[in-house]
């Protein structure tokens, strides 16, 4: 697991205090060369990388499955799911365990980073709408774009990222398909071993 992230505001702790209501804390991480954000509300867990199971018959931008105490997270390469290459794993990724809410109820999904960064306390007031072109992402992707030291960080809507219908696909793997497809790793293992 990896450590706390320290809390930063452009504001003095009294100016803070004043407009707190105003104001919503971010993660931010480093994906494709850009700085990202997440809203911290929705993220549960940081984790580095760690290989993990692959599933048959998931969209390409599904890494696979890891085993999270017992539950199941399906894992998405964010860079494939924005349509660019696929993840390179470094030294510095990692997975950040996030919860969507899907017809009523939580769903835990692993999300494939270059790098985390750091949390950001952001005023409502630095925040302005995604522009509808120029994007290098879906306009529909982005819940806003916000000033942080004179550069864009990219706010992104995680219910539409992570889509309603490849959600409802990603919610059907369950303990049974994770087994299935350790099966198969280890009966292929098997096979390279016989064969040596």
């Amino acid at each position: 697991m990896m450590g706390a992230l320290a809390l930063k505001t452009g504001k003095n702790q009294s100016a803070a205090t004043e407009v707190h209501l105003d104001i919503s804390q971010y993660l931010t991480f480093q994906l494709c060369g850009e700085t990202f954000a997440i809203g911290i509300l929705a993220i549960k867990e940081l984790l580095e990388y760690m290989p993990m199971t692959q599933v048959p018959m998931m969209p390409s931008f599904v890494r696979g499955v890891m085993n999270l105490r017992g539950a199941v997270v399906p894992v998405i390469d964010l860079s494939l799911r924005f349509g660019k290459g696929e993840t390179m794993v470094q030294r510095r990724t990692c997975v950040v365990i996030v919860e969507v809410e899907h017809e009523g109820q939580q769903q835990y999904f692993g999300v494939l980073v270059d790098a985390v960064h750091e949390v950001l306390a952001i005023p409502d007031s630095d925040i302005v709408a995604a522009p509808q072109f120029g994007n290098h992402i879906r306009s529909d992707f982005i819940a806003g774009m916000a000033k942080v030291q004179n550069k864009f960080v990219v706010l992104l809507d995680l219910s539409r990222a992570l889509s309603v219908e490849e959600m409802s696909q990603l919610a059907m793997i369950d303990e049974a398909s994770l087994e299935f497809a350790e099966e198969i790793a280890s009966e292929h293992g098997n096979a390279e071993h016989d064969g040596l």
